[in-house]
């Protein structure tokens, strides 16, 4: 089922354009992608009448302009990974205090400085919203679950 605060509609239509692609009859699919856009409140007008009229390829040509950033990602999508990387953030932030805090010797030192740059990031968000941020530049996925921000980030 389809959590409107933590996934990605992009995510959905990418399930509904492979499973239109395997068996283009089945109207599934089309009555799933309605009902992420009516639990997401998505007001883009091409989207909803790509999804309301049944069309496969206006569809795959909305979800691959949002893939390439020749359109931008609908407003429901942009407020999710804002979140995420707000999420993100704040765990980055309070993991460097927690070890910074931690490193240094006695109780009444200041600590030293630590040099984690990243973390898993909150598990609440699914793994597709951070590979959507590693895809858009927005964090670097490091390999076994871990991301970090780029450099400058």
């Amino acid at each position: 089922m389809f959590d409107p605060q933590m996934e990605l509609l992009i995510t959905v239509f990418n399930d509904v354009i492979a499973r239109l692609d395997a068996t283009p009859d089945n109207p599934a699919p089309w009555m799933e992608a309605a009902a992420a856009l009516g639990a997401a409140e998505e007001d883009d007008e091409d989207v909803q009448l790509a999804v309301e009229c049944k069309e496969l390829e206006e569809l795959r040509s909305i979800r691959d302009g949002w893939l390439d950033g020749s359109r931008l990602m609908c407003l429901h999508d942009r407020d999710v990974l804002k979140r995420a990387m707000k999420a993100y953030r704040k765990s980055l932030k309070i993991t460097v205090l927690d070890a910074e805090s931690s490193l240094g010797g006695g109780p009444m030192s200041g600590g030293k400085p630590s040099d984690i740059c990243g973390i898993r990031p909150p598990e609440r968000y699914p793994i597709d919203v951070w590979n959507e941020l590693a895809r858009q530049k927005r964090l670097v996925d490091v390999g076994q679950g871990t991301f970090e921000l780029p450099p400058g980030g």
